[in-house]
């Protein structure tokens, strides 16, 4: 990637008010450690400014680069995370078929909410939050900013926690999970402290080692799948557990869609939207669906294997998994190669938190972005620690919530495109020189009122274990989460009249 270095020249990261002290005192100070660390170490020093077409490397037009789309996903989301969310059919009474149909579906659904807000990065060269001020506003987008931030931090939480979790197991305790998720949180750092080319670098080839493990455990794993076991949930319970399920599957799949463009910036403008759309989906859905399905399979196990489901229970997920395996010392060689699939999550996290800090204020992008990288580990840390015991809650309530307010950034965004910019024939109707300018944004009184509505319809929708909406209770006796459904209709409905009247009255 070719190096954005802060010297004397204009920063396009920039307003005019605050290029004059960008490089003056503590700020400059800052930005020039920034560009020495770019030119010793390779740190990008490049913050959420457009990429523009002449300044991207054309190494991005080879297919070499371009098939990176696919593969940088599969290295972050085959891993511990998604084996674990797996054993969550179990949990909520449903039967090993339906779980894995739940799990393909839901999986295959929200990665084409994040595939298709990919097809924005190459032909704006624009970061996610940068391209939701088009649509939502200017203002209502420092929200998606906020959220973005919560979102990686979490993400990453849940990475350094299964990571944590291998890494005691195959120590046999003596690395306790703390220092466990510290461990793999600073592998992730190093990563994200570069920037993009680090990140690239290692989700293009790590993916491959994790298939291998996770194909070998299938086929440890798969005989004891209790394939005939029926469901515990019946009726209307059953439904229920079955729409809670989609919800926090989908959830992790969709919730990529607010950064996704993020990492697409450098590739050429006229790169197919169809290959953008399949690799991307393609990438997060199908090694999602393969970890997955491998936790559904040693889920479906808990109730009728009492040693397994005694070592999940007490041990975690690492213990189980050395369990599960045999010959121990192989087990132990597999868990300390799984405990790297968390830090593949935390790379991308941990960058666009960062990014996402940035873009939340002006001021903000005067402070370089291994600064607020830093930050955002620091808080990582503190999150990981604080929820390491309760891995499984953690997971059901957190990918959940991602989903609802995603979707109603993903609707917003859709209709913005096709039904208000004609976007069926390009991007004619955005001017990509205004991202960075308040008064060539949308007000976003349209997108504000249409972000609220949607999870307005959440609330009312949502099954979490410390909220259950009133529709949701509804549907069996634990709640059928709707909230996803819910949101989607309510932001639809309350967005294309608004943003009507918005036109008309402000006319922008």
């Amino acid at each position: 990637m070719k190096p954005y270095v802060s010297g004397l020249e204009e920063d396009p990261e920039l307003p005019p008010q605050l290029q004059k002290i960008a490089h003056k005192g503590f700020f400059g100070t800052l930005r020039h450690y920034e560009a020495l660390l770019d030119k010793k170490l390779g740190v990008e020093a490049h913050g959420p400014a457009r990429i523009l077409p002449e300044d991207r490397d054309p190494a991005y037009g080879k297919w070499s680069k371009q098939i990176v789309m696919a593969l940088m996903w599969a290295s972050g989301t085959m891993n511990l995370s998604c084996f674990t969310t797996g054993f969550l059919g179990y949990e909520l009474g449903l039967s090993l078929p339906q779980t894995i149909w739940i799990t393909i579906v839901a999986s295959f659904v929200g990665s084409a909410v994040t595939g298709w807000c990919a097809t924005f990065g190459a032909p704006t060269g624009l970061r996610q939050v940068s391209i939701t001020r088009y649509a939502m506003g200017w203002w209502p987008a420092k929200i998606i900013a906020f959220l973005n931030v919560i979102e990686q931090v979490g993400w990453s939480s849940v990475g350094s926690i299964t990571g944590g979790l291998a890494l005691s197991a195959v120590s046999d305790g003596h690395i306790n999970l703390v220092l466990g998720v510290v461990i793999v949180a600073v592998v992730g750092l190093v990563f994200s402290f570069i920037g993009l080319r680090a990140v690239l670098a290692y989700e293009k080839y790590a993916w491959a080692v994790f298939f291998i493990i996770f194909m070998v455990m299938y086929g440890e794993v798969a005989p004891h799948a209790a394939l005939s076991a029926p469901a515990t949930a019946t009726g209307l319970n059953n439904k229920g557990s079955a729409l809670t399920l989609f919800a926090v599957v989908y959830g992790s799949s969709a919730s990529w869609c607010s950064i996704v463009s993020d990492f697409y910036v450098q590739y050429p403008v006229n790169t197919s939207k169809m290959k953008v759309f399949l690799l991307t989906t393609c990438g997060i859905a199908i090694p999602t669906c393969i970890g997955m399905i491998l936790g559904c399979c040693v889920g479906s196990t808990m109730s009728v294997n009492s040693v397994w489901a005694e070592t999940y229970e007490n041990d975690g997920v690492g213990e189980l998994i050395q369990t599960i395996l045999y010959p121990r010392g192989f087990a132990k060689f597999l868990l300390v190669i799984l405990v790297m699939s968390g830090i593949g999550m935390n790379c991308i996290a941990i960058y666009c938190g960062a990014l996402s800090i940035q873009q939340f204020a002006q001021p903000l992008s005067l402070i370089p972005r291994f600064i607020w990288t830093c930050l955002v580990f620091v808080a990582i840390i503190i999150l990981g620690i604080a929820g390491r015991n309760h891995l499984l809650t953690v997971l059901q309530n957190f990918l959940s919530l991602l989903g609802y307010w995603n979707t109603s950034l993903f609707v917003i965004l859709f209709v913005e495109h096709y039904w208000f910019r004609d976007g069926i024939h390009g991007f004619q109707n955005y001017d990509l020189e205004a991202w960075n300018t308040a008064s060539l944004m949308p007000v976003g009184v349209a997108g504000f009122v249409a972000f609220a509505a949607g999870i307005a319809g959440a609330v009312v929708g949502m099954d979490e274990t410390w909220w259950i909406g009133p529709l949701a209770r509804k549907i069996g006796q634990n709640g059928g989460d709707i909230g996803n459904e819910l949101s989607l209709v309510f932001t639809l409905v309350a967005f294309v009249p608004v943003r009507y009247l918005e036109l008309k009255y402000i006319g922008r």
